[in-house]
């Protein structure tokens, strides 16, 4: 491999893994622009619909390129494009996919004429239907089974079980009744309030999220690619989970924003935001509290 490990390069992906030799990545993650408007400071997020699928093509070739016979790529993509890319992975580049997961967010994007969204899609791709990393045994990745919750069944399995995907309302519609062990995944988006927010990019996932399929599909020692980083939690969490990691950025600013947080983190260090999914928002029981003039607060009043 031309360029080294843990490392962050600036400029564009599929350049730059022209420099990756082939097949020596483990686990790609990719969260792509999804070419719905939103504004990066270099990139135009509004592309004709079949300059951006051929776009699409060409860096999800890049990336199949300098994966392992037996890696793993996993996407991060909305509404408007996944069949696209489902079928692009699928019958142009030949990979399996595993699993469609959905990411279901707090926090969602606020709609007038359609039902506010929620959620993203999580594909999980390999190359080797037969042949490819899957830590379905870590306890990190397991949760635990109903018979532990609920019936408090000896016959249950000690380790837990696998997450699996399901429909289900929002989890504040329905106190108690959305668990880790559904295969719709709970992780609030992160807001501008949270703790954990960079600051510098809209669009940061959760590293609670990162830390389930690095875990899962990646071992210690592994290659984990990122070829958007954007704001830099794929490769945080890859570096504190003792991955070497590998990723480009377009952006000049992302970059510089990027480096400082993994300078900050070390191997072995604790993920950021808690892992269980119903305590990943801040809780809103009390209210807003409105201040006073003196400075006292008081509850808003119940309209």
């Amino acid at each position: 491999m031309a360029l080294a490990a843990n490392q962050l390069y600036q400029g564009d992906c599929i350049a730059r893994m022209q420099e990756i030799e082939a097949g020596t990545v483990d686990l790609a993650f990719a969260d792509p622009p999804f070419n719905i408007g939103y504004e990066y400071d270099v990139y135009h997020d509004r592309q004709p619909y079949e300059k951006y699928l051929a776009w699409t093509r060409e860096w999800m070739g890049a990336v199949c390129r300098v994966l392992s016979p037996r890696g793993t790529f996993w996407i991060a993509i909305g509404d408007e494009y996944a069949a696209e890319i489902k079928l692009i992975a699928q019958n142009d580049l030949r990979l399996t996919c595993r699993s469609w997961v959905i990411w279901y967010y707090t926090f969602g994007v606020n709609c007038t004429r359609k039902f506010t969204r929620s959620h993203a899609h999580l594909f999980h791709f390999v190359k080797d239907s037969e042949n490819f990393t899957f830590n379905g045994s870590d306890p990190a990745v397991r949760v635990p089974s109903a018979r532990q919750l609920v019936y408090a069944d000896t016959r249950a399995n000690p380790k837990g079980r696998l997450p699996d995907d399901t429909w289900i309302l929002r989890p504040q519609d329905v106190p108690g009744g959305f668990g880790a062990d559904q295969d719709t995944w709970y992780f609030s988006r992160v807001a501008g309030t949270f703790k954990e927010r960079a600051g510098f990019h809209g669009c940061q996932m959760p590293e609670q999220l990162l830390g389930r399929i690095i875990r899962a599909s990646s071992n210690e020692g592994d290659l984990v690619l990122d070829p958007f980083g954007g704001s830099g939690t794929t490769l945080a969490v890859a570096k504190k989970l003792g991955r070497r990691w590998l990723g480009f950025e377009l952006s000049e600013e992302y970059v510089r924003n990027i480096q400082a947080r993994l300078d900050a983190i070390h191997v072995g260090q604790p993920l950021d935001g808690p892992a269980e999914p119903l305590l990943s928002a801040p809780t809103t029981a009390q209210g807003k509290r409105l201040r006073k003039p003196n400075g006292s607060t008081k509850s808003p009043q119940k309209l």
